[in-house]
């Protein structure tokens, strides 16, 4: 496999599929401590992260990502949710990190999901709000596509114009009104990490345009589009971003609190799909 090759190798949909679970229309990747969605899943066949070849075992270590995919259905709607997912911070290339949205594509999906847990950089955003993301920032210093020849016959060159679909926006804001979950739609900067935000890139990102900051999300938003799957984002935010004292166990308590409405949100919406 050349470095520019986003192709999943056969034996991870081999392994997956051997599971049971049926070929997913919509894949969900769940953020840090919002691993709890997989609970909404039906009739749910499960595949370790260790039992696919290629996905980059990095991705296991992190608390509050279970390492597993969980696929089934919400109503009628075939799905994989993957709860965790592998970080650049962990030390992989941003076309490693994208794998979920990889396997997304070589199992034949239409729509990727993804969420994820958020510092909130605009004043307005407070810790347990829903942030529907609209447009992201790349401050991550690395691409995906990096070394990507493009699709046979193509070019690599991949417009991120309207990358966060439009429609399914809509469709997340006429879901949340109907259940009466709050949602606001903002701009996501990707950062590398592993350390939180320093008060200084804080305003740097917030004069930038973004609304939180995070440290996934972007590679394996860029790859879906590549292979053209429409996206939902989605952020949950954990913290002030920026604040003295932050640690991970906040984020993840704060993700507990508010993954109720969260989940509420992400399976009406498969749901109608």
């Amino acid at each position: 496999m050349s470095i520019g090759d986003l192709s999943v190798a056969a034996e991870d949909v081999e392994a997956y599929l051997e599971s049971g679970a049926p070929h997913p229309r919509v894949v969900v990747i769940a953020g840090s401590g919002l691993g709890g969605l997989a609970d909404a899943v039906e009739r749910q066949h499960v595949v370790s992260h260790m039992d696919l070849p290629g996905f980059p075992k990095a991705g296991t270590s992190v608390r509050g990502h279970e390492g597993r995919v969980v696929g089934g259905y919400i109503g009628d709607t075939p799905v994989a949710i993957f709860q965790g997912r592998v970080h650049c911070y962990q030390g992989v290339s941003a076309r490693d990190a994208a794998y979920p949205a990889r396997f997304a594509a070589a199992l034949g999906a239409e729509v990727l999901v993804v969420t994820n847990a958020a510092g909130g950089v605009s004043e307005d955003l407070a810790p347990g709000q829903i942030v529907l993301i609209r447009d992201h920032i790349n401050l991550m210093g690395d691409n995906p596509l990096l070394g990507w020849s493009g699709p046979e016959g193509g070019t690599p060159f991949v417009s991120m114009y309207g990358a966060y679909d439009k429609q399914m926006r809509s469709i997340a804001v006429a879901v949340a009104e109907e259940i009466g979950v709050t949602v606001t739609e903002g701009v996501y900067a990707g950062l590398l990490g592993p350390t939180y935000e320093t008060p200084a890139e804080v305003a740097f990102v917030r004069t930038a345009g973004a609304d939180v900051v995070g440290m996934s999300t972007v590679p394996e938003v860029i790859v879906a589009r590549a292979f053209g799957l429409k996206v939902l984002g989605l952020s949950l935010v954990t913290n002030v971003a920026g604040a003295s004292g932050i640690s991970h166990a906040e984020v993840l308590e704060a993700g507990k609190h508010a993954e109720e409405s969260l989940t509420a949100l992400v399976g009406a919406v498969l749901s109608r799909l």
